[in-house]
């Protein structure tokens, strides 16, 4: 009786073992996840908004000296990203000497919120392009009494602002580049018809285009521009392996990156520096694009 007792006892003892492992198991997973969540959280929050990348691109053009031009959209100087943030795209830019530098829209987050007008454009006037500095309109140019203010900035800083227009870019070996810049398609009027009438783009061994939203870029590309240069989307901003990519308004279609329109006409989607709505990225660093024009 005694023995057959014990042995009863000893496998109670088993069970009870086997179910402590089971939740100290249990209990090690759910702090990993939870540990690992709160880093991610940090990274997106405090790490990736911060670092500047640069992507670089080759494409060949029907110029016979190589330009190099450079793109950043979407600088969004806020609360959360300021001009002393932003001194690192600065220096980056002018490391990579810059022939030509775009900018595709969108200077502050909301201007009526914060912004830093003297310091953004001492920054932005060290920047010295061989042949200039151009933008065009973004959405949050127009929004937050931005409007009133962003001409003015952009003019100060050296920009030649193009709102449905185009100049033509004379090199050192005397070809000519031709670049054109619409009004924002959200809050301004788009028109390219006056920009085709002036200056057709076949006519030019390069030629570029500048709008904001992505999404656009099919509007216009049967016109015959070598190259259409957005922004807007900020990457999605957050990117998580198995999810959906995040989406904004024009940017469900061209997101990031370079994508071929036909046999003539490439897009490219710039990710943007600052952040939108919310101070955070994961997976979609801040980006300066360098184009060699070959």
């Amino acid at each position: 009786m005694k023995a057959g007792v014990q042995s009863k006892r000893s496998g109670n003892g088993d069970g009870m073992r086997k179910i402590g492992k089971v939740i100290k198991w249990t209990a090690g997973i759910l702090l990993m996840i939870f540990l690992c969540a709160v880093g991610c959280i940090w990274y997106g929050l405090k790490i990736e908004p911060y670092i500047v990348r640069t992507e670089e691109v080759s494409l060949d053009t029907g110029l016979s000296e190589q330009l190099t031009v450079v793109q950043v959209s979407d600088i969004q100087i806020s609360e959360s990203y300021t001009t002393r943030h932003f001194q690192k795209v600065v220096d980056r830019i002018i490391s990579l000497e810059p022939d030509i530098l775009l900018f595709t829209g969108d200077l502050y987050e909301n201007f009526a919120a914060f912004h830093d007008d003297e310091n953004f454009i001492a920054q932005l006037s060290q920047i010295q392009p061989r042949y200039g500095k151009f933008a065009i309109w973004g959405n949050r140019d127009y929004g937050g009494g931005a409007a009133r203010q962003y001409s003015q900035i952009m003019e100060a800083a050296g920009f030649a602002l193009l709102e449905n227009e185009a100049v033509t870019i004379s090199t050192d070996n005397g070809e000519q580049l031709l670049l054109a810049g619409l009004d924002d398609a959200l809050l301004g009027e788009p028109d390219i018809q006056p920009v085709l009438a002036q200056y057709p783009p076949d006519e030019y061994p390069c030629s570029v285009l500048m709008l904001h939203e992505p999404d656009r870029a099919d509007q216009y590309a049967e016109d015959g521009f070598d190259l259409m240069l957005a922004g807007h989307s900020h990457g999605g901003q957050v990117d998580v392996p198995f999810l959906p990519p995040l989406t904004t308004s024009l940017t469900e279609k061209y997101q990031k990156g370079l994508y071929q329109l036909n046999e003539n006409t490439a897009l490219y989607v710039n990710r943007g520096i600052g952040t939108s709505h919310y101070p955070v990225r994961f997976g979609v660093p801040p980006e300066v694009t360098v184009f060699y024009l070959e």
